[in-house]
């Protein structure tokens, strides 16, 4: 079923095992609603795994999340620092982890990767790859695949 979704954007919406999996092409000045519908859409999740090459956007992405969540710092990329802490208005943390570097998920786990996982805080992470593995519970996956250098697919 194709429905309107605001704007020229578009989002298609497929039956899947009794889950909707949401299609978005958005351009960066429409990536605020993708935030948000990702947010409206898993109210209940927690950890959300981030997948696309290189360059795709999931670092920006995870800035819009952040910036509905109401972060009061800027998020940046924790790629040498592997995870970043920020904190809301509300005094809530939300964890954006970037396992590019991780060889081994052992290396997650010496971070305190499950005690972050458990907090039942917002968990952001990029590069799911390198720790799937170790995943306990079926986390939100979302794809950002490139099309063009201002639009980006984004399945969830």
């Amino acid at each position: 079923m194709l429905l309107a979704f605001w704007g020229n954007c578009e989002e298609i919406c497929l039956k899947n095992k009794q889950m909707q999996t949401h299609e978005a092409d958005v351009t960066l000045d429409q990536l605020h609603k993708v935030a948000t519908q990702i947010l409206s859409t898993y109210p209940q999740h927690r950890v959300f795994c981030f997948n696309g090459e290189m360059g795709a956007g999931k670092t920006t992405l995870i800035k819009a999340l952040c910036k509905s969540l109401g972060v009061k710092n800027i998020p940046s990329s924790p790629t040498f620092a592997i995870v970043n802490e920020y904190w809301t208005h509300q005094n809530e943390p939300v964890y954006h982890f970037d396992f590019y570097r991780i060889e081994r998920p052992e290396e997650a786990v010496a971070i305190g990767l499950f005690e972050y996982l458990d907090s039942g805080h917002y968990c952001f992470i990029e590069w799911p790859e390198n720790i799937e593995a170790i995943l306990d519970e079926e986390p939100v996956k979302i794809t950002i695949e490139r099309l063009d250098d201002l639009t980006r697919k984004f399945t969830f």
